[in-house]
């Protein structure tokens, strides 16, 4: 797709919000969602050519946004786990977060191919509903919560 700054800057215009609120959801923390959405956002910019249709636009985006959320905790995760097990990190009451489990969530989370990660990810932690995530992915409503239900159910299973 030809595209030229203006034309970029107008398509991303319409979803900057939702990719704030998804990076948000993912990462936990406001500056690692800012930091996600931008680093997304540089490479979508630099990789506009790529894109085929400007209606996939948002879903085009949203994926690359979940690839480098997905560095990013990987890389989070790495670094935690090393701190941990020197015993950094407490909670008020002077005990130290199950990391573990939250790692698990996590793995479980990047089993699920990237479309899944995207619906599970805008569903359970940006609360869009299914019509809402049917319109930004180019889904029927129906069709989300099918793919929600089988990946929520992949998910489970590795957690078991």
């Amino acid at each position: 797709m030809k595209c030229d700054t203006s034309t970029f800057a107008q398509l991303y215009k319409t979803v900057y919000q939702d990719l704030y609120r998804f990076a948000l959801c993912l990462m936990k923390d406001g500056h690692d969602a800012e930091d996600a959405v931008s680093e997304a956002v540089v490479s979508a910019f630099e990789n506009i050519g790529k894109l085929r249709k400007a209606e996939s636009f948002k879903s085009w985006i949203f994926t690359i946004l979940a690839n480098v959320c997905k560095r990013k905790l990987r890389k989070d995760a790495k670094h935690k786990s090393s701190e941990q097990s020197f015993g950094m990190y407490e909670d008020a009451a002077g005990r130290q977060p199950d990391y573990g489990l939250a790692l698990d969530v996590k793995q479980a989370f990047f089993v699920l191919d990237e479309e899944e990660q995207l619906v599970i990810g805008l569903s359970v932690f940006g609360g869009y509903n299914s019509a809402e995530i049917g319109s930004m992915l180019s889904l029927n409503a129906s069709t989300v919560r099918s793919k929600r239900k089988r990946a929520l159910e992949k998910m489970e299973c590795v957690l078991r």
